[in-house]
């Protein structure tokens, strides 16, 4: 089929390589307006910007699809749309474009965890699945028909950025599956029940400040799940201190909330909530480079006692 692809960041750049790469035919690229650097004023290409220049797509750049893209898109005589992580919301005269619509690709097991962050709130609720779903686009977000949907089982320790590579390749691999099927006439679309709904934020820096009152399990999915971005830290007296890695241990010492109560070359452990204890394995202080527990003790030593809020 001749599809015209729409998405922005590194998880759409790995679905489009994918449909590049297949039977089917891109015929344009639209991603979302170039961004400015505002610490040095260059402007930043995309992921699916890059890739559409290096292969020679047809790109187009809107700052407002709905208002501007309706004309250009529909002179494209494409059969179908696919957005991936695209950032706009589309007006039904760009939804009826195509003979076959609008599909899109979204990191969850829809009905649940509908909106802009499924992967790290998945992970933040401690789930032991994750996943992705190829649906139907609807003017109301994450609520179309579901036409694929696939999981992969989690051990309990994957980050976010690993997380993130899983399900790009699995929505890369079922979005071709979909346009397949879609294009033999074998799709079946299922309504989702709109009854058990969820739905995830936008995440802001503040959202990754620990709670040493919650359990170690829970900090330790914050850690997982804000790898990255925005970031799981807490403050000590030399500064916002960043965690990268944590562990799940059982330590002999018991201490207040927030309390070294353990640290050794490797790791220094913490006192949580419900009366339960974390290591922290790798960290990043404030304004340095990320680091093991051993490293950062040569330079800012957290000495037991000490209390992390």
């Amino acid at each position: 089929m001749n599809v015209i692809f729409l998405g922005t960041g590194d998880f759409s750049q790995v679905v489009l390589k994918a449909i590049y790469e297949s039977r089917h035919n891109v015929v344009a690229v639209v991603s979302q307006p170039d961004k400015v650097n505002g610490r040095n004023g260059k402007i930043t290409y995309s992921p699916v910007k890059s890739f559409a220049l290096e292969k020679g797509l047809p790109l187009y750049q809107f700052n407002s699809i709905s208002k501007e893209g309706k004309e250009i898109l529909a002179s494209l005589n494409a059969d179908i749309m696919l957005t991936s992580a695209y950032g706009q919301i589309l007006s039904d005269e760009i939804i009826g474009i195509c003979p076959h619509g609008i599909i899109n690709t979204h990191a969850s097991l829809l009905p649940k965890y509908r909106g802009s962050s499924p992967i790290q709130i998945a992970i933040l609720n401690g789930d032991d699945e994750i996943g992705t779903t190829i649906m139907k686009t609807v003017r109301e977000v994450d609520a179309g028909d579901i036409i694929i949907q696939k999981s992969i089982k989690l051990s309990g320790n994957e980050n976010q950025e690993e997380c993130f590579d899983m399900l790009a390749d699995l929505s890369a691999s079922s979005a071709i599956e979909a346009l397949d099927l879609i294009e033999s006439g074998q799709a079946t679309f299922i309504p989702q029940d709109h009854t058990k709904a969820t739905f995830c934020k936008k995440l802001t820096k503040e959202d990754g400040k620990i709670d040493f009152s919650q359990s170690a399990q829970e900090i330790h999915n914050k850690v997982r799940a804000f790898y990255g971005y925005p970031g799981a830290f807490c403050n000590t007296q030399y500064g916002r201190l960043k965690v990268i890695k944590t562990e799940l241990t059982v330590s002999e010492h018991k201490g207040a909330i927030g309390e070294v109560i353990e640290n050794k070359k490797e790791r220094f452990v913490v006192q949580c909530g419900k009366d339960t204890a974390i290591a922290f394995v790798t960290v990043q202080g404030e304004g340095g480079k990320v680091m093991s527990i051993g490293s950062y003790n040569l330079g800012r030593p957290l000495k037991i006692g000490t209390i992390l809020n």
